[in-house]
């Protein structure tokens, strides 16, 4: 009788049909039965692994047509000019557009958000095991290390300072030569930053800024050609009749600030509609005087014309004559 009980106990410690069926047929429920303390992986890289190259960055549809346009551009210009810089806005300040503009042989000059993730190098000693740690501390945008501040500036109660630093950011393949423009007003202690940088370390920050700067002057140029020489306005379809239509309009943007710099010592004030207003003006002078039985003396017509442009201009000067 005590060995039939000695039995029967032990049955119980026997899975039944249904638990050996779960434990064969479910992965997970047999990653669960507990591992010996051999099968326990060692910490750190396998020995013998080997690096794997990264994948090749793949440019977007648009970082194409820049590629593209700035190869043939740099091909036109080659005999005359030599570039070394492209400057793209804030949507262009990642490692795509960076990897593209390397490819074209340029630096790129670009914005990374107010609030990028940027670390500095790490300088600390070497753990003993392990890879050799990359990234040190975080980037405190409210606390930048004042040794690398390169100016300050007040103008009223506006504190400005200039930082530049070389800074790591994890979604790039190499450090950045990254300069913060930060402003305080000392009167409401709020603070605002402008994070712009650079593929090229040998830039400072002054060419840097002034740089990047000359993007909104490319901007103002369009507009100008836009709103005052036609760009958004012609009716042209074919590509020869398209390139000559925007390509008179830029140039008349060029033509339109020297005639306006000659002017801008007398009256500061004299805008692209004033420069429109006096040639407008002047040609229907020209043509009103073509039908007079007589052309008048040189003064008089001096007189008219300088009366007569001047009508439609919206910042009016004074005559150079007067019929008093």
């Amino acid at each position: 009788m005590h060995g039939l009980s000695r039995r029967v106990n032990f049955a119980r410690h026997i899975p039944s049909r249904e638990k050996l069926h779960a434990l064969c047929i479910n992965p997970k429920a047999a990653a669960k039965q507990p591992k010996t303390p051999g099968a326990k992986r060692r910490p750190g890289r396998p020995k013998g692994s080997l690096n794997h190259p990264k994948a090749p960055v793949t440019l977007t549809p648009e970082l194409e047509r820049i590629t593209a346009l700035l190869t043939t551009l740099l091909q036109l210009i080659a005999t005359v000019l030599s570039v070394t810089y492209v400057v793209l806005d804030g949507h262009f300040g990642n490692h795509n557009a960076l990897y593209m503009a390397r490819q074209c042989g340029l630096h790129l000059i670009s914005k990374l958000r107010c609030d990028a993730a940027l670390y500095f190098p790490y300088v600390g000693p070497y753990a003993g095991r392990g890879p050799r740690r990359k990234y040190g501390d975080k980037v405190d945008y409210d606390n930048l290390p004042a040794q690398y501040c390169k100016e300050t500036t007040v103008e009223g109660h506006i504190k400005a300072q200039v930082y530049q630093m070389q800074l790591l950011h994890k979604e790039f393949a190499q450090p950045l030569n990254v300069v913060i423009i930060a402003k305080t007003n000392l009167r409401t202690q709020a603070r605002a930053h402008v994070v712009l940088f650079s593929s090229d370390f040998d830039l400072a920050y002054a060419p840097l800024v002034d740089y990047y700067g000359l993007r909104f002057q490319i901007e103002f140029n369009f507009r100008d050609a836009k709103q005052h020489w036609g760009l958004e306005d012609f009716m042209n379809v074919t590509p020869t009749g398209v390139t000559n239509a925007a390509n008179l309009s830029l140039f008349m943007v060029n033509v339109a600030h020297c005639l306006r710099a000659d002017g801008h010592s007398r009256e500061p004030d004299y805008s692209v509609l004033d420069l429109k207003a006096d040639w407008r003006g002047a040609k229907y002078v020209e043509e009103t005087i073509k039908l007079l039985p007589e052309k008048p003396e040189p003064i008089l017509l001096a007189k008219i014309l300088n009366r007569v442009a001047g009508l439609g201009r919206i910042h009016a000067a004074q005559p150079a004559f007067s019929f008093s």
